[in-house]
């Protein structure tokens, strides 16, 4: 088993990977759903996980139940269509990694397997919120759930609940998608969704709908700089843990996603 401090690292690194891991997929038939209150679901995505599970522990069950039949289909989208290089094919490749995540639940191998599921359907959910929601609002839909995550770290109100929803575990062993585990660190699924959102938001055409090559090239330069960046300020941030036992992990997605949307304002 690696050590903690290689375990969050790792994690923090797969927060990097999943930005630079969507592809740029236009969704015309949800234009009419188009609004931006979908903006509030990141920040309504903590606050609601959190109330509920506080207030009716036994919510954490159902949690689990709602991740394992939702994370494999999502995660079967991704893999067809929605990451970069996608391939109908590379769909059934679900299968296994959740044949995997089931048989070897607990080991590294199983523990992976399950990570790769919920962050591949992270970025389906990504995708759905990015094709219906203003990039503008949904920017400040991110940068409201980073300050809420890490209003409820400080007021220690996350703590809690998150211990709970990440005990909490389907029957006959089948894994537990609503929580990304690795070695000795333990993420939230929250965690690796606005990763995946701040993935697609940046692999998103331009506003007037242009999609030539120059413009491509751009998409594909900010999501590898707003990986980098997360890279950097999450394993960076990870040094924290030295002094604090929980850190709120959107915190630094939400600081890169602001650097790179600077940038891009900049270069115009």
């Amino acid at each position: 088993m690696p050590s903690f401090a290689v375990s969050i690292s790792v994690l923090s690194l797969v927060q990097a990977a999943l930005v630079a891991l969507p592809a740029a997929r236009p969704a015309p038939w949800l234009t009419e759903l188009r609004s931006r209150w979908w903006a509030l679901v990141p920040a309504l995505s903590i606050v609601v996980v959190v109330g509920v599970v506080n207030f009716y522990s036994d919510s954490a069950t159902g949690l689990s139940y709602l991740a394992l039949a939702a994370v494999p289909p999502l995660a079967v989208v991704a893999l067809g269509w929605l990451v970069h290089g996608a391939r109908p094919g590379w769909s059934l490749a679900a299968v296994p990694l959740f044949v995997l995540a089931w048989v070897a639940g607990g080991s590294l191998a199983g523990e992976t397997a399950a990570l790769a599921l919920s962050g591949l359907g992270c970025v389906t959910l990504g995708w759905l919120l990015v094709s219906v929601v203003p990039a503008l609002w949904l920017r400040l839909g991110v940068y409201a759930m980073a300050a809420i995550d890490a209003w409820l770290v400080a007021a220690e109100l996350l703590q809690g609940p998150s211990s709970v929803l990440s005990a909490a575990a389907p029957a006959a062993d089948l894994p537990a998608l609503q929580v990304a585990n690795f070695g000795a660190a333990r993420m939230g699924f929250g965690d690796l969704f606005v990763v995946a959102l701040v993935g697609c938001l940046l692999a998103q055409p331009a506003v007037d709908g242009t999609k030539t090559d120059l413009y491509r090239g751009k998409s594909a330069r900010r999501q590898w700089v707003g990986a980098g960046l997360v890279a950097g300020l999450a394993l960076s941030f990870d040094l924290l843990f030295f002094a604090v036992d929980t850190l709120p992990a959107t915190v630094p997605v939400a600081i890169a996603l602001a650097i790179v949307s600077r940038r891009g304002s900049a270069q115009l």
